[in-house]
């Protein structure tokens, strides 16, 4: 078989492995849309999306269930693609969005403002009825957001003091997520049980509590994001060959590792903050589509932005299916999902050459 007949048998393949991917992430979200645990009939469900339903129906549909079936899409696009690009920045096959600490940071941040300010001990005490009242989401997700921020970028910048080296980056991660979990720990050891409660239940990856808003907010961030790390496809596949290999290429290294890690955590920042805590996405996706279609980042980013999505909708459709009208958080169905395999990477021969 000569080279250019070799080329387009593996475009073909690529193709239909994104035309199948968008196929099953189009069934699922129309099956997301008529999975609940109301009553609705699929009849009902079409005519609330026609919006000629009646007024329950279509609050159910446009409120409730569309803002959900958009935040699995577009985090579980976020944050597989995130996985992808920091196991190939760091040259590490374990690296994932919480490698830096990020996701510790965010939860310290929503516990100081559930704990601190609105649901503990600075203003409602242990009054639950005064925690409700008090209790702003936004407020919350914006303090997520700016703990993850400064974490990502005191991290960042410890590594830049000392060389930006995969291993650096890693272990200055697990150290600086390790304070943040201490911190949370500290606070909610002195929590009324309202202020408790309430954080803890927000730790909970839950995408029940996205809306309109909080979509757009990460569409913008992992839309800017994603086409960054397309355009810099080649440059990511020079660093596989090495970082000598790399440079004689032409690629500063130093400098598209900083950006993509820092873009891979804001988008894991946005994506906790507004939603909670999400395991192993970002691990899970980018393994299966490196494992079938190798580590050609123009195919391998697409890829596992549509796989992300997929993976996320399943769980999503599962938590909602499980029990009889009960909704489990979709953290800990990934978390179900994830840590099987995440052991079998550990375990796996390949996996530890590589590594």
């Amino acid at each position: 078989m000569t080279a250019l007949a070799e080329l387009q048998k593996r475009n073909r393949i690529y193709w239909t492995v994104i035309a199948v991917l968008l196929a099953a992430v189009l069934a699922m979200t129309i099956v997301c849309i008529f999975a609940g645990s109301s009553s609705m009939t699929v009849g009902q469900c079409l005519q609330a999306l026609a919006g000629v339903g009646t007024d329950a129906h279509n609050r159910i549909v446009w409120n409730i269930r569309i803002p959900r079936v958009l935040a699995a899409l577009i985090a579980g696009a976020g944050l597989s693609v995130s996985g992808l690009i920091m196991q190939t920045t760091l040259n590490n096959a374990m690296a994932s969005p919480s490698t830096l600490g990020v996701s510790n940071a965010a939860v310290f941040g929503a516990n100081l403002s559930i704990i601190g300010f609105a649901g503990g001990f600075l203003s409602t005490g242990g009054n639950a009825a005064n925690f409700a009242l008090g209790a702003n989401p936004y407020a919350t997700s914006v303090m997520a957001f700016l703990f993850a921020t400064v974490s990502v970028l005191l991290i960042l910048g410890l590594c830049r003091l000392r060389s930006f080296s995969p291993n650096v980056v890693v272990l200055s991660g697990m150290a600086i997520g390790s304070v943040w979990t201490a911190a949370t720990t500290v606070l909610q050891f002195y929590a009324t049980d309202a202020g408790l409660s309430a954080a803890v239940i927000w730790s909970f990856g839950d995408l029940g509590r996205a809306t309109y808003k909080t979509d757009l907010i990460m569409l913008a961030v992992v839309a800017c994001s994603t086409v960054f790390f397309l355009l810099n496809s080649w440059k990511y596949n020079a660093i596989l060959s090495g970082e000598a290999t790399a440079k004689t290429m032409g690629v500063d290294v130093d400098r598209v590792r900083f950006l993509s890690m820092l873009l891979a955590s804001m988008i894991t920042a946005v994506c906790v903050a507004f939603l909670g805590v999400i395991g192993f996405v970002g691990i899970i996706c980018p393994h299966v589509t490196k494992k079938l279609l190798g580590q050609d980042h123009r195919v391998t980013v697409p890829v596992s932005i549509l796989s992300g999505s997929l993976l996320l909708l399943l769980a999503d459709t599962l938590s909602r299916s499980i029990g009889s009208g009960t909704k489990l958080p979709v953290g800990a169905i990934t978390s179900l999902l994830g840590a099987p395999f995440f052991v079998a990477i550990i375990f796996s021969r390949k996996e530890n050459r590589r590594c």
